[in-house]
């Protein structure tokens, strides 16, 4: 099944899950990379293979046909890392298939503004499923680009653009 076909540009995904969890969240260092999880990365090709187990020998689940889209690692074995896409979904990927990236996923339609500010002028209109290059958040926005657009969005409409941790 393919998903995340490239040009995604509109129509309104509902997410579960995203609401703010209750109670501390926990951070840990993985082992086998060092790094924080749960954390985000990207897509590094525009053809990747979800599967159901850590191993290549393991059913693909879903083939995601999008660089750049961003994931949520939420466990990490030697060379593969569970991840969670912005439908909720989660399967294993190669870990030669993901790299960092400032990307975010918009949501649900929204709006660019000049500032962080619901009151400042707006820049551009962002349809659900566009990917935008993500700059310094502050609490409730973020800096974003995309294409020759650039300018602040809230921070609750883009996925990618947390720490991931709710839901966990």
């Amino acid at each position: 099944r393919m998903k995340w076909a490239p040009l995604l540009v509109s129509g309104i995904f509902l997410f579960g899950g995203f609401a703010a969890a209750e109670g501390p969240q926990v951070t840990r260092i993985s082992q086998f990379s060092g790094k924080a999880v749960p954390r985000f990365e990207v897509l590094k090709f525009a053809a990747v293979n979800g599967r159901k187990g850590p191993s290549r020998d393991q059913e693909i689940l879903w083939r995601y046909e999008r660089k750049g889209l961003p994931m949520l690692i939420i466990k990490e074995s030697r060379d593969w890392r569970r991840v969670r896409d912005p439908s909720g979904d989660e399967v294993w990927v190669h870990a030669r298939m993901l790299e960092p990236g400032a990307a975010a996923m918009v949501q649900s339609a929204t709006m660019m503004h000049e500032a962080a500010d619901a009151v400042s002028p707006e820049v551009a209109s962002l349809e659900a499923g566009v990917l935008v290059r993500l700059g310094d958040c502050e609490v409730k926005w973020c800096a974003v680009e995309v294409q020759n657009f650039h300018g602040w969005a809230l921070r609750e409409a883009l996925w990618g653009a947390d720490t991931g941790e709710a839901g966990l």
